[in-house]
């Protein structure tokens, strides 16, 4: 059982608020978009642990507000299962700031990652310090 789940359960979309666990300066972001969601007409785009987003930056410092940044999700609190059958959930919706290719802007991450988000983007991985 190598490789990311084909359907996953998706418990972010967009207008939902996460918690920014490195130490860029942004503290909560609000998803805005998912780049390369293709759904159903009227139907809100919605990612799930390891898929990347774009988001606006409602707090944080006063240089990182108001910012548009591209950020990594690797922890959401809708259970979802993994390909072993284990069923995995978390307290909260986090993500990780980075560039559009998936590269982190901070050096520190605070708390666990999930393993499909390290699995998918290794810069994520070699930054975090715990992957579940």
């Amino acid at each position: 059982m190598k490789g990311l789940a084909g359907n996953q359960t998706k418990g972010i979309q967009t207008g939902t608020r996460l918690d920014v666990v490195d130490n860029t300066g942004a503290k909560v972001i609000e998803v805005i978009a998912v780049p390369g969601y293709k759904g159903v007409a009227r139907r809100s785009p919605r990612a799930a642990v390891g898929d990347i987003v774009i988001g606006s930056v409602k707090k944080g410092t006063p240089e990182m507000r108001r910012q548009i940044v591209h950020a990594v999700i690797v922890r959401q609190k809708r259970p979802y299962r993994r390909p072993d059958g284990t069923m995995v959930f978390f307290e909260d919706n986090a993500a990780v700031v980075t560039t559009e290719e998936g590269d982190t802007k901070g050096t520190d991450i605070k708390g666990p990652v999930a393993r499909e988000s390290a699995e998918r983007w290794p810069r994520v991985s070699a930054t975090a310090s715990m992957i579940v």
